[in-house]
């Protein structure tokens, strides 16, 4: 077999008709879930839920892009594993299985990003939920939907920030030092020493930091974390999620921190506090 070489130069055709289009066989999620969403009439469901939210003008101006095309876009970010409006308007512009997804022509435009956060803009998170959760509905009582577990592991990450130089109260923004000094004056020692205040820390009953009082005035970002070998420090909790059956490069929930909340510790045995009453170690 003889190695083919690209044309550098070629004759454009002026005129192509449709059949002789070479089409790839794509990915066949889409044309099942495609057929299963006209069976149960998504693209009715779609209009009538907007509809009732009133945020069109049924007798001026041009019509929007439709409801359903508008939620087919969205789901194509999730399952894609594409955050960005931006990205999903390239894909679907891009992709001729996606353009048959959303019912496009390959001489129609598809909508662009900025018509995704119009439309994101005027519907509410309740509705986006309720069109997500109805969907895959749907696809668990059809059968498409594979994945019934999700396996999770955390870890808490400690952060670069120092707990005596970087926390403020929240109410007033006032350092931790100044907290003791006010302390100190409310015991009666007018002008304590830095030994006053060390002495008074350590005989301090009942010492604990809370996140509800306390942040980092350097990253607003940690919480007050009591670490695994025992120390409190300001750190941030690491997740990981994926489905059982997926190989671990391929698994739609990457990694990500996120500062620790109030039921991280019913999450994590590991801990065995609660994020609102850490201690000072």
């Amino acid at each position: 077999m003889a190695m083919g070489r690209r044309r550098i130069e070629r004759q454009e055709a002026l005129f192509v008709e449709a059949e002789e289009l070479a089409h790839a066989e794509g990915w066949t999620f889409y044309t099942v879930l495609n057929d299963l969403l006209s069976v149960h009439a998504f693209d009715r469901f779609c209009e009538e839920r907007v509809a009732a939210e009133k945020v069109f003008d049924e007798a001026m101006g041009r019509p929007s892009v439709p409801p359903g095309v508008y939620f087919r876009m969205l789901l194509v970010g999730y399952f894609e594993g594409i955050s960005s409006e931006r990205e999903i308007a390239w894909r679907c512009a891009d992709s001729l299985s996606l353009r048959e997804f959303l019912g496009y022509e390959l001489t129609e435009r598809t909508p662009d990003h900025s018509t995704l956060s119009g439309l994101r803009r005027k519907l509410n998170v309740a509705l986006h939920r309720e069109i997500f959760e109805w969907v895959l509905q749907v696809a668990r009582e059809e059968g498409i939907l594979k994945g019934r577990q999700v396996a999770l592991n955390a870890t808490t990450l400690q952060a670069n920030a120092s707990m005596k130089k970087s926390l403020v109260r929240r109410c007033d923004g006032s350092s931790y030092q100044k907290y003791l000094k006010k302390l100190a004056k409310a015991e009666g020692i007018e002008e304590p020493t830095k030994e006053d205040l060390q002495q008074l820390d350590r005989g301090r009953k009942g010492k604990k930091l809370s996140n509800k009082s306390w942040k980092s005035s350097t990253d607003s970002q940690t919480r007050i974390t009591k670490m695994k070998d025992g120390t409190t420090r300001l750190a941030y909790k690491a997740e990981n999620a994926v489905g059982p059956s997926e190989r671990s490069d391929r698994g739609r929930g990457g990694p990500r921190s996120r500062p620790r909340g109030p039921g991280d510790a019913a999450q994590d045995p590991a801990t065995g506090r609660r994020d609102g009453d850490a201690g000072w170690d």
